[in-house]
């Protein structure tokens, strides 16, 4: 009727430890079953000492295996059925009252047993009845049977096991919640990272290989006009590519940094490849270290929908304390216009983590669109300027 399921020592390194373990909690209480066995032993009829005998053995050996059923569904996480943990307490219950013509009086002491099972198996109140009559059941049989004695230790026994099985159904509760804690939580770690990988590649691919790809383009141009610049855009698109392959290993790796002015330096070389018109910012304000990263992955996004979506001619990027701005001339979606790209969410977890704002859309003036990250004011103290590495170019033809 019981099946006994543990887990695989595979899921958890140390189900083999807990596995004994628990054996040996269970086992270990059936030293107190020697006073009614040594009854038994003392009967002066053989077919006594063999019911007592035996009916004390069918009820220590059910008795630990019903605790490791119970015990390997609650590691598993299952429910333990109730109708299932009715009926082994009523069979250990049958078992004691069987050996009953072997035992005599000594009976009393299985009763421990059965209070300590009703307290794991059963529901709350359910336990609470059976603990209560195991609790009453010696001193009512003392006055009812002639030559049984009340046993006052049995009932202390009863109760003390009840409450001390309490207490082992709590903790094993408590662990086994913990367990799954752990689990979820190490699920949502993989997740996490997964997600953060994907996100990664996706924004260093996009705006790498949209590069290359118009370097190329203007290399492939550039082959009948002037071989001596063809050839250096060509250098550069090797180098490009280097570099995506080294940020590919390090966003693998988990070291993958970006910052605001190399982006910049970037978004100048990747405009003016573009035919694109570049008004850039001559110098940016110094910034934490999270704003500065947002900020570059914003102008990284940026830039790379202007190359790719825009159509514009020109394109202007401005960087105040709290946010950063990309604007165009071009074409571009609005807000409501449809779901983000893969790049504009990964933009928006990016800035969630700052309880910064992602603003998408059309821009009034000058017209065009707009990609705009903007965070909660900075405090009003002045802030040192760093200066950008090369002057501010309006147009790039």
């Amino acid at each position: 009727m019981f099946t006994m399921h543990l887990p695989p020592d595979r899921s958890r390194p140390v189900s083999r430890h807990w596995r004994v373990t628990g054996w040996l909690l269970a086992a270990v209480w059936l030293f107190f079953l020697n006073i009614p066995l040594l009854a038994a032993l003392h009967q002066p009829e053989p077919w006594r000492r063999v019911v007592g005998a035996a009916t004390l053995v069918a009820f220590g050996v059910f008795y630990v295996a019903v605790f490791q059923w119970a015990r390997g569904r609650r590691q598993e996480h299952k429910p333990i059925p109730v109708g299932r943990a009715r009926a082994a307490v009523a069979l250990l219950l049958g078992l004691g009252l069987a050996g009953v013509p072997g035992t005599g009086g000594d009976w009393l002491t299985t009763l421990v047993f059965v209070a300590a099972a009703a307290v794991f198996l059963l529901p709350s109140r359910e336990a609470l009845v059976v603990v209560a009559l195991a609790a009453l059941t010696p001193p009512v049989t003392a006055a009812l049977v002639p030559g049984w004695e009340a046993e006052g230790t049995v009932v202390f026994a009863v109760l003390l096991a009840s409450f001390a099985m309490f207490g082992v159904t709590r903790l094993a509760q408590r662990n086994s919640e913990l367990q799954a804690a752990q689990q979820e939580i190490g699920r949502l770690a993989v997740a996490e990272e997964r997600a953060r990988t994907a996100r990664d590649l996706h924004d260093i691919l996009g705006h790498s290989l949209t590069v290359v790809a118009v370097k190329t383009e203007l290399a492939g141009r550039l082959l009948e006009l002037d071989l001596a610049r063809a050839a250096t855009e060509i250098a550069e698109v090797e180098r490009l590519a280097r570099q995506a392959l080294a940020d590919v290993r390090r966003t693998v790796g988990g070291y993958r940094e970006v910052s605001l002015a190399g982006e910049l330096a970037g978004a100048r070389s990747a405009l003016a490849a573009a035919g694109i018109a570049a008004d850039l910012p001559a110098d940016v304000p110094a910034l934490p270290a999270e704003r500065e990263e947002l900020f570059g992955w914003a102008v990284r996004e940026g830039v790379t929908n202007v190359i790719r979506h825009s159509g514009a001619r020109r394109c202007a990027i401005s960087v105040q304390p709290d946010r950063v701005e990309v604007c165009d001339d071009g074409r571009g979606p609005s807000e409501g216009d449809g779901p983000a790209g893969h790049g504009l969410l990964g933009l928006r977890e990016r800035a969630r983590r700052l309880d910064a704002t992602v603003t998408v859309g059309r821009s009034p003036d000058p017209p065009g669109f707009l990609l705009r990250v903007a965070l909660p004011p900075v405090s009003a103290r002045s802030e040192p300027v760093l200066r950008a590495p090369q002057s501010r170019t309006k147009e790039i033809q």
